[in-house]
């Protein structure tokens, strides 16, 4: 511990982090801790946040915009790629935590620092994709995680902690633990910690409860380029502009609820609630689009990729060499992904209302139920007759060894 002179901490100004310096600075020997704050949209103001820092103890406080970055480099990819966690989860805080990451080690290096502290607990997923993303980026700077060292076991014990050091603690009413960005909010813990509890309307922050939206529904159009979303309702946006714009059409038409009991990576199950309003259209939109663009082999295919590329993000491995080889085959599948996708928003759901492409792979002439001169429908004979010829032979078979 004495070999630890300066340290990055990954800042919120939260409870655990806030407590975290005077604990680095205790047990440390008396290290330098240098503060640092990713601002990814998450809809605080973060000024405070700067002071705060400082007196609890830190020398130095970053605090970084990071939300146009976090959106094109870490969103579209995956949104690109269809990666979806077990079905439902859209990665909220999977790719949150490597771009954080990542900044602290760039800082790391500018200040020379020798290690990146987190306040990530030892049950959960960020504590992996925190030090997984260091380790492929600074694989020398040393990691050290409170949660897994320190005596303070509860709330209590943190804030008991936090008033004998002099810390300003924020007597919160929060009943569920929660994590936001510009792309989702999520609740956990509370009455949620048993699946057979509905989630109550209150929770939701972001989304209204389906219910309760408007008993008319709305259209949406977006314009996606090379698969990327680039205009809503015809209206060329950035990224930030263009979700926060769907984050408020979402919410408002109540979409984008989700509640999973997933798989974590540290071998347990934990139910999650998540409000994804933007984030569910732009995926809904997106492989609409797909539907018409992309032929039924690289389809077929880029589903089974979705899969493996949802793994890698949830489990911290966005600097891995297969994510980044699984990006350059979907950002090669995306080249003609390209059009206008049409929906309807009504109560919750999300429905299909019309989509067009320039490099749509749908022929009507070949597909018409009426007359046509480019589809020879004796043709099917022969092709039935070979794909089905594995199962002729069989069943030959069959009746000569059991007559």
């Amino acid at each position: 511990m004495g070999q630890i002179k300066k340290v990055v901490l990954a800042y919120s100004g939260g409870l655990d982090t806030s407590v975290i310096i005077p604990w680095l600075k205790e047990h440390y020997d008396g290290c330098e801790v240098i503060a640092c704050c990713a601002d990814i949209g998450q809809g605080e103001e973060l000024a405070p946040v700067h002071d705060k820092a400082l007196k609890s103890g830190a020398s130095k406080v970053f605090i970084c915009d990071l939300t146009e970055e976090f959106l094109t480099q870490y969103v579209w990819p995956t949104l690109k790629a269809g990666a979806v966690y077990e079905d439902k989860y859209l990665l909220g805080t999977s790719f949150a935590r490597p771009i954080i990451a990542k900044k602290l080690v760039e800082i790391a290096k500018q200040e020379g620092a020798d290690a990146i502290a987190h306040g990530a607990t030892g049950k959960g997923n960020d504590q992996v994709r925190f030090e997984l993303t260091v380790k492929a980026l600074a694989p020398h700077i040393q990691l050290i995680a409170p949660w897994r060292e320190w005596e303070l076991d509860s709330r209590s014990s943190e804030i008991a902690y936090a008033k004998k050091h002099g810390i300003p603690v924020a007597e919160d009413n929060k009943t569920y633990s929660m994590d936001r960005n510009i792309w989702h909010l999520s609740h956990e813990g509370s009455d949620l910690e048993d699946p057979a509890n509905e989630p109550k309307d209150s929770m939701f922050l972001i989304a209204k409860a389906p219910q309760d939206a408007p008993d008319k529904p709305e259209y949406v159009t977006i314009d996606f380029e090379k698969g990327e979303p680039v205009a809503v309702n015809g209206k060329k946006m950035g990224a930030v502009e263009l979700l926060t714009t769907l984050n408020g059409i979402g919410a408002r038409n109540g979409v984008g609820i989700v509640d999973i009991c997933e798989n974590r990576l540290v071998g347990m199950k934990s139910r999650g609630v998540y409000e994804n309003p933007g984030g569910s259209i732009l995926y809904y939109a997106h492989r609409e689009l797909e539907y018409l663009c992309l032929d039924r082999m690289t389809y077929h295919y880029k589903q089974q990729v979705a899969i493996r590329f949802g793994e890698l993000v949830y489990d911290g491995m966005w600097f891995c060499q297969l994510r980044e080889a699984l990006s350059a085959f979907v950002d090669s599948t995306q080249q003609t992904v390209t059009g206008t996708v049409r929906l309807k928003l009504y109560k919750g759901n999300i429905i299909s209302a019309g989509s067009k492409s320039p490099y749509s792979l749908y022929s009507k002439e070949f597909v018409t139920f009426e007359h046509d001169d480019v589809y020879n429908q004796a043709d099917a004979t022969g092709f039935i007759n070979l794909f089905g010829l594995p199962l002729k032979v069989r069943a030959l078979m069959q009746e000569k060894t059991n007559p």
